[in-house]
């Protein structure tokens, strides 16, 4: 064979080698990158228990089968039930004796936080054994989870009293989720109360002020002022975007200068990249309202208010400033405590909802004095997954 051939052949054989060792160190680095046995169990574990505190958090309305199916995988039982206080059972795998030998340990398993080990003859048919411990939610029982194996080790029986109690803490965060919607609810509520007998009458009385002067523009004034209120009083929704809200304070602002003619002037500095942020539904009217009704209808001219947003990195930040006459800044930080009877509701019902929703850093920031006018400043994060616009 020619010394060239050889020479190529050899080359050929060494590139080979040098991929071959690469190629394998490749792979262990990305075994490395995997994390070890260890880590990736915990990540998988951790993985199990956050799909099941999906499915556990609906409350009434929780997935008993797909969370039985996560967490009989996370404690590495042969089968799992989730039997409810009414004797309902989510098997896991599915096993008609089975699922009436769960039934049977459940009425047995006492209200106390400990588990309680049941053997062959009493567990299952098919010779398993089992443990069972009561999932509680406060002091009520909310069920029972029995793990079946053959042979029942202590550690499976340690886990599952250990996955009893981190269900009931998940089955508590949703029935918080759930008290915090309803107070979200009944604060929207409060703020269209607000905007029922307050606005609706000004509302009315400007525009029978025109159907004799100029009754085209006491038509316009009517068809704005039913644009306004089908936004106001929509059934859907808790979410909107800031570009729809702007236009339903544009029909409330075109009402309001029907009444106050050139004593209300509008300026609005709206960055165009921000319209589209999700932002609460009524968060920002009450804001232009408070500045209208308490800032600038005090003051014998009236004055000016501007609106304004702006991108600032995670945030889009949106403020409503007036001219008026403005206020001490203690009574401004007492109108964000001040009970629901206070003239300013509307503001410390938005300010509640921010926080809420946002944490307490997402607050109001009200920046005014006496005779100086008012600047309110609302941050809302630009990226909601959890919350959509409808």
């Amino acid at each position: 064979m020619p010394d060239a051939v050889i020479f190529a052949i050899g080359a050929l054989a060494g590139a080979a080698i040098v991929l071959a060792v690469l190629g394998v160190r490749r792979l262990a680095h990305g075994a490395r990158d995997l994390g070890s046995d260890a880590e990736r169990a915990a990540y998988r574990t951790l993985h199990l228990a956050a799909r099941a505190a999906r499915d556990l958090r609906g409350g009434a309305s929780a997935d008993r089968h797909r969370a039985a199916r996560h967490m009989r995988t996370m404690l590495g039982a042969q089968a799992l039930a989730l039997v409810g206080t009414d004797g309902s059972v989510a098997m896991e795998p599915s096993h008609p004796e089975l699922e009436a030998a769960a039934r049977s340990i459940a009425a047995t398993v006492g209200d106390a936080r400990t588990r309680q080990v049941f053997p062959k003859q009493e567990a299952s048919p098919h010779g398993w054994e089992a443990v069972g411990a009561p999932i509680i939610v406060d002091t009520d029982v909310w069920g029972v989870v029995i793990a079946f194996a053959s042979p029942l080790r202590a550690p499976l029986v340690r886990a599952t009293g250990e996955v009893a109690q981190w269900a009931s803490s998940q089955l508590q965060l949703g029935e918080l989720d759930a008290s915090r919607t309803a107070l979200a609810e009944a604060e929207l509520r409060a703020l269209r109360a607000q905007i029922s007998p307050h606005f609706i009458y000004n509302a009315l009385t400007a525009i029978a002020s025109f159907t004799t002067t100029d009754p085209a523009r006491a038509r316009e004034l009517v068809l704005t002022f039913a644009d306004f209120t089908r936004y106001s009083f929509r059934r859907h929704g808790e979410f909107t975007t800031l570009a729809e809200e702007l236009q339903a304070i544009h029909s409330y602002l075109e009402i309001e200068r029907a009444r106050f003619g050139d004593r209300l002037g509008v300026r609005l500095r709206i960055s165009p990249e921000t319209l589209t942020t999700v932002i609460p539904y009524l968060s920002l009217q009450p804001l232009v309202e408070n500045a209208v009704k308490h800032g600038l209808e005090p003051g014998i001219d009236g004055g000016l208010v501007t609106i304004a947003s702006v991108d600032d990195g995670t945030h889009t930040e949106i403020t409503v400033e007036d001219n008026g006459v403005g206020m001490a800044p203690d009574r401004a930080q007492a109108l964000l405590e001040a009970s629901a009877t206070s003239d300013h509701v509307g503001l410390r019902n938005v300010d509640r909802r921010l926080r809420q929703l946002y944490g307490d850093e997402a607050g109001l920031v009200i920046e005014t004095d006496e005779g100086a006018g008012t600047m309110v400043r609302v941050r809302v994060p630009k990226s909601q997954p959890d919350h959509e616009a409808p």
